[in-house]
Order: structure tokens, then sequence, then C-alpha cells
């Protein structure tokens, strides 16, 4: 089996690789760094540097002839998707669509496509959500992301390709950049060992569904093996932690001596989000394996072996 996946060099996608890898598939990996690391990318695969808005993604397409796609290249930072709404719309629409395009006019089997479930719903009428939840994404990259299932759901009735959206949680581990844009596990762990001030933005009392990347990663191989799994799953603990208790964890593990200083909240951020993943469990058999204080000491353990500048 041969699968394209796009930001393969990309914090969550490279552990996938990885487990395709591990399992058999042979893999293709389509990355353009922006964010990307070349030290992710796992040197069985081969890679491209290329754009997914890039229309040398068809002929790409064409030639390596993918059985599958997964599609986790994205923008995905919530301010920036607020302060340049068109740059988001432009990469997660626009690429997205240039990929379903190549996918279906070559005949692609299944198109497996990362969402965000902690972005589409916006504010929660109830929690846990479900994919039932109504979806009200108060952010260009929530609103960004959902419009893609829409048209997953137009070409599986119009072309008949097949598709599995996951709705990832917020997702942490190994590999995840200390120095970016997204992931308070990995700021505030790169902050600590460095023995640096905390910023928690807003009170710290935001409650977000915190999921081991290596968990998610599996939800990836399992709807690209079974050829039943098709539509949107939630991928998540069902529980909701609040970025005080992520500090006060993650203190604990680094013995961080510093208290936090609480700064302005981000505009466009849900206040509480977490999500069932029963539909997953049911028709897929996940479920996370890793909880929170296992998954905080594996990542603290990495940072402090693999980030030299930590």
């Amino acid at each position: 089996m041969k699968v394209l996946i796009t930001g393969g060099a990309g914090f969550i996608a490279s552990h996938v690789v990885d487990l395709y890898i591990e399992n058999g598939f042979e893999v293709i990996i389509v990355d353009n760094l922006s964010t990307g690391r070349k030290s992710n990318l796992n040197p069985k695969a081969a890679f491209y540097k290329l754009d997914i808005r890039n229309p040398e993604i068809h002929q790409f397409i064409a030639n390596w002839k993918p059985d599958i796609i997964n599609h986790h290249a994205a923008q995905m930072d919530v301010r920036r998707s607020v302060v340049d709404p068109m740059f988001d719309a432009e990469v997660n629409v626009v690429g997205s669509i240039n990929l379903l395009e190549a996918a279906r006019n070559n005949r692609v089997k299944k198109f497996v496509y990362i969402s965000s479930g902690g972005a589409v719903y916006g504010e929660p009428h109830y929690l846990p959500c479900d994919e039932l939840h109504p979806v009200e994404p108060i952010c260009p990259y929530g609103a960004s992301k959902h419009t893609i299932e829409h048209y997953l759901f137009m070409y599986q009735v119009m072309y008949g390709l097949d598709y599995a959206v996951l709705r990832y949680p917020n997702v942490y581990g190994p590999r995840q950049d200390p120095h970016g844009e997204a992931g308070v596990v990995a700021i505030f762990t790169g902050k600590m060992l460095k023995n640096q001030q905390v910023i928690i933005n807003g009170d710290g009392e935001q409650t977000r569904d915190y999921v081991y990347v290596g968990d998610c990663a599996a939800a990836n191989l399992m709807v690209s093996t079974n050829s039943s799994a098709s539509g949107i799953y939630n991928l998540g603990s069902g529980v909701g932690t609040s970025v005080n208790q992520i500090f006060d964890g993650l203190k604990a593990i680094t013995d961080y001596p510093l208290q936090p200083i609480y700064g302005p909240p981000k505009l466009g951020e849900t206040r509480h989000i977490y999500l069932s993943a029963d539909k997953a469990h049911q028709e897929l058999g996940w479920k996370p394996m890793v909880d929170l204080s296992q998954g905080l000491k594996k990542t603290v353990d990495y940072f402090r072996q693999s980030e030299p500048d930590l």
C-alpha cells in the first residue's frame, strides 16, 4: 500500500509516517518545510519539498499513484488566522482543494484529512462535544478546516472518493516545536528547562483535551487499514484539562522554580473544549493509551535528550 502524506516533516505527521512505515506502507512525504523539520523525516520515506498550493502537485500524484493521501499540511496558528485570514484560506482551503482535485483525477482510493476538534465547534453547547455537535467556529482557522470537510462529502458523492476525517484534540508529545506558535506543553517545557519565565494567556482556567501524539498516529493507521472507516471521527480523552493544570504538572516534572505570569487572553480561542471519541472507539477500536501524566513525562524526557538548545 502506497500513501502520500502532506506535512510529513511536521510534529504530528512525522509520527504518522513512522507508524505507516513500521506497518509496511510505502510512504511519500510532501512538505514545504515552512514549519516542518528535516530532522523529523524518516529516512525510509521518499521526501519532496513541495507546497500543496503548487499546481505541480497534480503531476506529482500522477507519477507516484498513491492509494491513500493523508493530508496533515496546514496553516495551524489560530492567531495568524485572525491576523491574516486570506493566508489561512489560501493554505487550508485552496491548497486542500488543489490536493483533492489531484486525488480525484488520479483515482486515489482514500483521502485521510486532519481537522480540528478544538476549533471547528466554537464555544460548545454541551460537553464533551461529539460529531453531532453544531459546528460554529469562532476563528478563521476553525472555519477553514471545517470547509474541507464539506468538500470531502461532496467529492465522495460526486466522484466516489472515500474519505475519513480525524478531528484532533490538543496533541502534544515529542517533536512538537517549543519555539512554535502552537502547543502549550512544548512551549512551557522549553521555557521551564531553561528556567525562563512562563506566560499564561488569560487566567489559565481555559480547558482543552490533551492527547499524546502516538495515540493520534494510531488513529491514522486505523482509518487507513479499515475499509469501512469513513466519515468524521473525533479524537479525544473526553476530559478537559486546564492550562494551569498543565503548568503544575510540568512544573513538578521539571522542578521549575518560578510561578507563571498571566497575560491577556488570545482572540478567537474557545474557552472550554473537550471531545467525545465514542464513535472512534466503537467503529475503529481507538482510545487513548497514554494518560496525561505519562505523556507529559515522555515529552519532557524527549526535550531533555533531543533538543540541544534547551
